[in-house]
Parts: structure tokens; sequence; C-alpha cells
């Protein structure tokens, strides 16, 4: 297995490498049980290395069961930081497949590699920070790591955040099943209350990035009428507008993008979107008119998204982290909880 470094000179979108492994990509995040695999994968991280995260250096060990993706993030007074490709939120893991034994040959190869490049291409010998996001406590693959690499590092916990998920076994009628007697009441009356006002839904998968980034604009009008757009807080705003942009292009070109607009008198009113992986939904943004706020569309604009994908055979919908501020609506939503810690590496 050759470690290849790809370097990525500035205006270059992503290394054509990297787009050339999205079908595995996808289906090493997904087929590896992490708690957020569509974040794990090819859209997010690398719509996060264009926009987010533009990174000096690129590191991929790749064999056919497992991956690896760092890049480097180069200091003026320190040493280089090595992470994932989407060094924001850190949901994703770096590491992908179930084969363990292999992962740990990658990871150690990468290490050399990296030392390596950062002695070469840095004015501080030191070895970079190394961040490895998307574990989860108690599985193999974070207790294999501290044990075979915890004698030449020392390893630290950074940070840690709680996903959430709803299963979608039993199609919609089973996804209802788990939801509380006073929650479905809601949704049917609010149900009953849209109808009655003319509010209908429309459900778009668009083939192009042409056509889903005229949605994006559709979505972007009604964010800036929403709560989030009037406070100039919403996915309207830099660098989030550009973030979402290109993740949705992304999904559009290879089928996975699934978008519903709330429309009212010809008019957009709200807007739900996200992407799938395999058969995981993740949603990504959802939002309507302030105007409406008495009238439960985020509501109806979930229970739309899950009938959707109930009829389409997804068996996951993953709604990303539970934890913070304005996360508390999501356990309505969903059932389960996995919980994901990011990993600080200093060599000793």
């Amino acid at each position: 297995m050759a470690l290849i470094t790809l370097a990525t000179p500035p205006g270059l979108n992503e290394p054509a490498h990297l787009v050339s492994l999205r079908k595995q990509w996808t289906h090493l995040a997904v087929e590896s049980d992490q708690a957020d695999p569509f974040c794990c994968g090819p859209a997010w991280q690398l719509a996060a290395l264009r926009v987010l995260n533009p990174a000096q250096t690129i590191f991929l060990q790749q064999s056919d069961t497992a991956l690896l993706t760092l890049a480097e993030h180069r200091s003026t007074s320190g040493p280089s930081c090595c992470c994932p490709l989407e060094g924001s939120w850190l949901f994703g893991c770096p590491l992908l497949g179930r084969d363990i034994p292999e992962l740990l040959e990658l990871f150690e190869a990468a290490l050399i590699e990296i030392l390596r490049h950062s002695r070469q291409n840095t004015r501080h010998q030191g070895w970079p920070y190394m961040v490895i996001s998307g574990l989860r406590p108690g599985t193999t693959l974070p207790r294999v790591l501290w044990r075979r690499f915890n004698g030449p590092f020392i390893f630290y916990r950074h940070s840690s955040s709680t996903q959430c998920a709803a299963s979608l076994r039993g199609g919609l009628d089973g996804f209802l099943s788990r939801r509380s007697a006073n929650h479905r009441a809601k949704l049917r009356k609010a149900a009953r209350q849209a109808r009655e006002q003319g509010v209908s839904f429309e459900r778009y998968c668009p083939g192009t990035a042409e056509e889903a980034l005229i949605l994006y604009e559709r979505m972007l009008s009604v964010e800036h009428t929403s709560w989030k757009g009037l406070g100039q807080c919403g996915m309207a705003e830099s660098p989030a507008r550009e973030f979402y942009a290109a993740m949705i292009s992304d999904l559009a070109r290879n089928g996975e993008a699934r978008i519903i607009l709330a429309r009212h008198e010809e008019k957009d009113i709200g807007f739900i979107f996200g992407g799938m992986a395999g058969k995981i939904y993740r949603g990504q943004q959802f939002s309507y008119s302030a105007d409406w706020k008495k009238s439960s569309i985020g509501n109806l604009l979930q229970a739309e998204k899950i009938s959707w994908l109930c009829e389409e055979g997804a068996e996951r919908y993953d709604m990303g982290p539970v934890t913070g501020p304005r996360m508390g609506y999501k356990e309505h939503w969903t059932e389960e909880q996995r919980e994901i810690e990011t990993w600080l590496l200093q060599k000793r």
C-alpha cells in the first residue's frame, strides 16, 4: 500500500483523485457503523475542504477495505496540525472501514509520512498535532488506537457531542408508532390546518448541479424571511452559504439530494433538505418564514420528509447533534443517540 500525498494549490477545488474515490468512500462510511456516516463521506468532507478548511496538503491512504484522509494546516508559529478534511464541526471520522488491522496499518504509515513531510516543509521540526474525530467511545477503533499508540503519543480528549437518529423500520406507520401520542396528535392537527389553508409540499431530487442551485436560491429566499435569516445567523450567511451550495451541487450530481419546499399561493414558505449516504438520510437544514411560525410548518416539513424517505426504502434518518442551543426539538423525532469524541494526539 503506497501513501499518496496530494498537494492542493490555491484555486483548486479538490484533488481529482479524491473525487474518483467517491463511491468507495461512501460505501466505507456507511458500512463501518459510524455515528454520522454522511458526515464521514465525500459530500460533507469535500465541501468543507473546498470552502471551510482549505489545506496545503492532503494525506490519503487507501486499500480495498479501508480509507484514511487527513489534511495538513500549517502554522507560522508552531507545528502543523493534521486533522480531518472537515475540521470545523468534527462530526466525521477520517478512518473508515471495518478491517481494523488494515486501518492500523494505514494510520501507522500515515504517521511516518506526515512526520517526514512536516520536517521538510516547516521551520519548526516538532511533530504536528494530530486530530482524530468521530470516534465512538467503547467501540473497537478508539480502543485499539490507544492500545497501539499510547506509548509514543499522549492522547487528549478534545471534545465530544451526541448525534441522534431515528429508525425508519416499519415505514411511516412504524416511525409514528415510536413517537408519543401527543406528538402524533399535534401532527394530525397541524396537517389538517395546513390543508385547510392551502399549504402544499413539493419534492425535488435534482439531477444536476444547475438544477440544485436554482432550488438553493429559492431556499435562501425563504431563509431570509425566517428567524435565522432575520437574525443573520442562518445558512444565507457566509461561509455557510458557500458550504451548502458546494454540498448540494455534489449531492445533485450523484442523485443524493432530497429537497422539499412548502408552498402557499404560489409562494415558497418553507424548505427542508439533506442528502443520502446509501440508505441513510442526513438532514442538513430546514427553515420557514417567520410569518408561519404558529402553523407548525417545520414539523410538517419533517413529517413530509419522513414519509418520502419511507416510500424510497430508506432505513435511518440522521439529524446530527442533539446537544446545543435550539437542538432539543430533535428528541421528539429520534430515539437513537450516539456519542462521538474528538481526540488530540501529541508526540511525547
